[in-house]
């Protein structure tokens, strides 16, 4: 007899009545701690053993997708191996259960943690101060052009009321401009997928108040004529912003600040192998120039005792406060002062790196994006076939033209291998687009496997085009309709019929 499939709801969303562990207490009952408006007798929950719900859950897990399961080249989104040694720091007891409230005195540790990392963030990208409140990229966003609101504000520049957003830009960059109150006005790239000068001149003007980039862009090409265009930007008196998405290319190798970039932010769950996705929140610190310091979100960590200049100590006495008397601030953008957590998994990365070993994550993702490229290009088209840095686009435009097999096709056909699918249609200028991201965690031996897989998939989809139309086949969940997922999701569990 065969055993049940892992699909089947018998157990689990039926149950039967008196299944359930009887060696526990009954609980209270929920009245006597929520009001009665909020309690109700008709909610249908299977009456399961403890077993059943074990397995019920463990193989529900088996079916999850993970970096711990398997390469995940998701491009721009840096989906890299996260060190175990984090969470356990993360987890030590003086970091985990201090309360978010608690006194400067008894928070000497957490302080010392935050300025740590705040510093060592500066010094790495270039900038005068970081602030650590933003949750995550996109709240960074929304913190960095308030800020940026602020500044022309306390100016008096009240005409400023244009962000300038490249078409290679991320998708949150013209989302949080105009959440702003800002009109966002859209550059295309040239030739060489690059924002020109001559576009960039073109566009400024005396109402530009920022112009949002990220360096290398989401092509994976480094902007060559970054210095001009921050002038052209800096001369119309407007300010330029980082997206810092891709600053996994940058570390010990090229920093914003010197590029001329006046904010920016940094996503600690993608650079900085903090869980990202579903593994845990995000943490999106946002950096700014000398001349912005004063709008950071309040509070910051200042250290007694220290040359706030230089860095350098002016003596053995050593103490952190959180600093909340800043007048020109933009106010405190989230509960509490930062995801702590994720501080001390971050500044434990770079303890374990180091300036040499930072230097060397970057170097190793840009070669691992190289090798696959130059790995599948006689197969695939590659749209700016030059070097590139951690991450590069390939295109299955001509592949869909000969046999109708859509990039869609083609992620779904890596599923059926065991990798997950690369980012597909995006960035939207590459049509048919296939953005890949390896990252630096991932060895040769991993590599060949998905070049090989992927190779496969390419000469599939031009002898036997079918065979991909109905990918994935060997996966727990077989094609679905997506256009009905995005439009009508299901999120409400329900029990199934008997």
């Amino acid at each position: 007899m065969p055993l049940p499939a892992f699909d089947t709801p018998l157990i689990f969303e039926t149950g039967q009545d008196g299944r359930a562990n009887g060696y526990l207490p009954p609980a209270p009952p929920l009245a006597e701690f929520l009001p009665a408006a909020f309690v109700r007798d008709d909610l249908p929950l299977p009456d399961n053993s403890e077993l059943d719900v074990v397995r019920h859950f463990t193989r529900l897990s088996q079916k999850t997708f993970g970096i711990d399961t398997t390469f995940y080249p998701l491009g721009s989104c840096t989906m890299k191996y996260n060190p175990r040694i984090n969470d356990q720091l993360a987890n030590l007891p003086a970091m985990r259960d201090l309360h978010p409230y608690a006194p400067d005195e008894l928070a000497q540790g957490a302080l010392a943690v935050m300025w740590e990392l705040e510093r060592s963030l500066a010094s790495l990208f270039g900038m005068a101060a970081f602030s650590l409140n933003p949750a995550a990229g996109a709240h960074a966003e929304l913190t960095a052009l308030l800020i940026a609101k602020a500044y022309f504000a306390k100016r008096g520049d009240t005409k400023r009321t244009t962000v300038i957003v490249p078409d290679t830009a991320h998708g949150t960059n013209p989302a949080s401009a105009a959440m702003v109150g800002y009109k966002v006005v859209s550059l295309k790239s040239d030739e060489r997928g690059r924002v020109s000068l001559e576009a960039i001149q073109a566009a400024v003007g005396d109402d530009t108040a920022v112009c949002m980039m990220t360096n290398p862009n989401t092509l994976g090409l480094f902007e060559d004529q970054i210095h001009e265009i921050a002038a052209a930007v800096h001369a119309a008196g407007g300010l330029m912003y980082y997206d810092g998405a891709n600053a996994n290319a940058l570390m010990g190798n090229s920093r914003p600040g010197d590029m001329g970039f006046d904010l920016m932010h940094l996503n600690l769950h993608k650079t900085f192998s903090i869980p990202h996705g579903g593994g845990g929140a995000g943490a999106g610190p946002v950096g700014v120039a000398a001349h912005l310091v004063p709008f950071l979100p309040a509070p910051v960590v200042r250290a007694a005792g220290v040359d706030e200049t230089s860095g350098d100590w002016r003596s053995d006495e050593r103490t952190f406060r959180l600093d909340f008397d800043r007048p020109d601030a933009i106010g405190t953008m989230r509960s509490f002062w930062s995801n702590f957590a994720h501080m001390v998994r971050a500044l434990a990365y770079c303890y374990a790196n180091g300036a040499a070993g930072l230097t060397r994550v970057s170097q190793l993702a840009i070669l691992n994006a190289n090798y696959i490229r130059a790995s599948i290009k006689d197969l695939v088209d590659i749209p700016y076939d030059e070097p590139n840095r951690h991450e590069f686009v390939a295109s299955a435009a001509s592949i869909k033209r000969e046999t109708g097999v859509r990039a869609l096709d083609i992620g779904k056909a890596l599923l059926d291998r065991g990798y997950h699918a690369p980012t597909v249609y995006f960035p939207l200028l590459v049509p048919e687009c296939l953005m890949i991201e390896p990252t630096e965690t991932e060895s040769k031996e991993t590599l060949d496997a998905f070049i090989a897989a992927f190779r496969e998939i390419l000469i599939e989809a031009r002898e036997h085009p079918d065979a991909l139309l109905a990918a994935p086949v060997n996966t727990a969940v077989g094609r679905v309709d997506e256009t009905r997922a995005a439009r009508q999701p299901d999120l409400r569990w329900r029990p199934a019929k008997a």
